[in-house]
């Protein structure tokens, strides 16, 4: 939740508290998984670096983070004697301490396939689980590389139920075990369970209970990638990057919007589309490269058309980019460890802006309106959205191991993770001065403006305009329920904020402000 603070008075001396701008990061890539965080977070590392919460040991995995309800969740591989078992662990986001720590089965004989396998020249052991879990409510959901499907409470990580996809629903496995992590969309955990039937390919279970509530049939066999909750053109939809499609799917029955013809040269695709309006990107290794799709929407049918298409270039390996302002910003490359450059890529063209050596298949997210990037040696770094040329802000050694992951942010805290170690940083920044009701003017057509500036005298950010809802209601002890909004938008002009609006002098008496990011 949000956290949220109000004020209501009547009309003459109406008060406005500013909110805390903090949000949960429920799943891989953050709340909308797009990897944009709403945060406002301190962004002058080079002269005030993150500050250091705290910092444990773990062992490997290339799972994610997700935080929810004071916890960071995330997977990882316990191995001895020659075997290998996932563990989903919890640790509170406060302090550090490990809050649970649940095995899941299977024990495997043999460990995962690939992977780099650090601390060892074989290339039989991989380095862990890839997927990362997903928090929704009071519960946490965690797909296994081996297509094991577990709910668990959040709070003592005891498994609520599980299904076995393999077991249950012929599921198939692909080289280097799944790496897709589960995606909840209208109540129903959705996921790939490849089965060789061809009936049960893309499946979602209820969240309450794990009944199954739909599958997709046909042959759009799974990929490393997770699927993208997005709207495009009015519809909610699941876009899924498979084997032999791009595909968007009705999340609430599981039918099939579209589907593009998109192959990949069989070894992985490992990054997640990325949706801009209209267009779609998607972009794989190992000689795949990168395209871009248009969909329409001329009646109450989908059409896909490709606009774009670099064959063996613009290879997005396992980082999924981040789109700004019309251009992609990612990391680039295939098996260039340690130095896989961050490029600047115009959307709509896949033209090259620029690019910058020495990242690594890391990271990429957006936080505070700048890039933050995770390299694969655990360094933070901090770049403007610029197409025009790279300006790196500031750099941090983060973590120690090997980061082929991506941070997450929640309540001003950057929580980051490698095969090694996990870490918290506090990047808060104070809340704003509170917002004071000025003396509403009359203007033309009955109309009142109601304006805002700080209690302190100071300008106010024109950012907050986008944060604050106003309501009205007849009577100050009025249910949350029955304080109506305001349609009109609040505006940002010289310094203050304003919005004008007829306020019925029976009904609206009272006014209601709210300062807090939206849902």
């Amino acid at each position: 939740m949000h956290s949220l603070r109000m004020a209501s008075l009547a009309m003459g001396c109406l008060l406005f508290l500013p909110g805390a701008r903090s949000e949960s990061w429920p799943q891989f890539r953050g709340p909308r998984g797009d990897g944009i965080s709403a945060e406002r977070i301190r962004t002058n590392w080079g002269v005030e670096p993150p500050r250091l919460l705290w910092k444990r040991a773990v062992t490997n995995g290339f799972s994610s983070l997700a935080v929810g309800q004071g916890k960071v969740v995330t997977q990882v591989r316990s191995a001895a004697s020659g075997s290998s078992q996932e563990v989903v662990a919890a640790w509170d986001a406060e302090t550090g301490t490990v809050v649970w720590s649940v095995p899941l089965p299977p024990v495997r004989s043999t460990l995962y396939d690939g992977g780099g396998n650090e601390g060892t020249s074989t290339n039989n052991g991989g380095d862990g689980p890839r997927s990362t879990p997903t928090v929704y409510g009071s519960r946490v959901y965690v797909l296994t590389a081996w297509l094991r499907l577990y709910c668990l409470d959040l709070g003592t990580g005891q498994i609520q139920w599980s299904k076995d996809l393999v077991s249950e629903y012929g599921g198939a496995n692909i080289t280097w075990q799944s790496a897709s992590s589960p995606v909840i969309e209208d109540g129903k955990v959705i996921v790939n369970a490849n089965s060789g039937r061809q009936t049960n390919n893309l499946m979602a279970f209820r969240a309450e209970d794990g009944s199954l509530a739909w599958t997709v049939t046909g042959r759009d066999r799974m990929t490393h990638s997770t699927p993208v909750a997005a709207t495009i053109l009015g519809v909610r939809q699941l876009v899924v990057y498979a084997q032999t499609n791009l595909a968007g799917i009705n999340p609430t029955n599981g039918a099939v919007l579209w589907r593009h013809a998109c192959s990949y040269n069989g070894t992985s695709v490992a990054a997640s589309p990325v949706v801009a309006d209209n267009l779609i990107y998607a972009s794989a290794g190992y000689g795949t490269g990168a395209r871009v799709v248009r969909l329409a929407r001329p009646g109450t049918v989908f059409t896909v058309s490709q606009i774009q298409r670099k064959s063996g270039e613009l290879e997005s390996h396992w980082a999924t980019p981040v789109h700004h302002g019309g251009y992609l910003y990612g990391l680039y490359g295939t098996k260039e460890y340690g130095s896989a450059p961050l490029k600047c890529v115009k959307l709509d063209t896949l033209e090259e802006q620029w690019s910058e050596e020495g990242f690594g298949p890391g990271g990429v997210l957006m936080a505070g309106g700048l890039l933050m990037i995770l390299t694969d040696t655990g360094q933070l770094v901090l770049a403007d959205p610029d197409p025009t040329a790279y300006r790196e802000r500031a750099r941090f050694q983060a973590v120690s191991g090997k980061c082929w992951n991506v941070p997450a942010i929640s309540n001003g805290r950057i929580y980051v993770r490698s095969t090694r170690e996990i870490a918290a940083f506090d990047v808060s920044v104070p809340p704003p001065p509170p917002l004071r009701l000025g003396v509403p003017q009359k203007v033309a057509g009955g109309r009142l403006r109601i304006s805002l500036g700080n209690a302190d005298g100071g300008v106010v950010e024109a950012s907050r305009a986008g944060d604050v809802r106003v309501y009205g209601a007849g009577d100050v002890t009025a249910r949350e329920a029955d304080w109506e909004p305001l349609e009109q938008a609040v505006e940002a002009e010289g310094g203050v904020l304003w919005l004008e609006t007829t306020i019925g002098t029976e009904r609206q008496r009272f006014l209601r402000a709210i300062e807090g990011p939206r849902e």
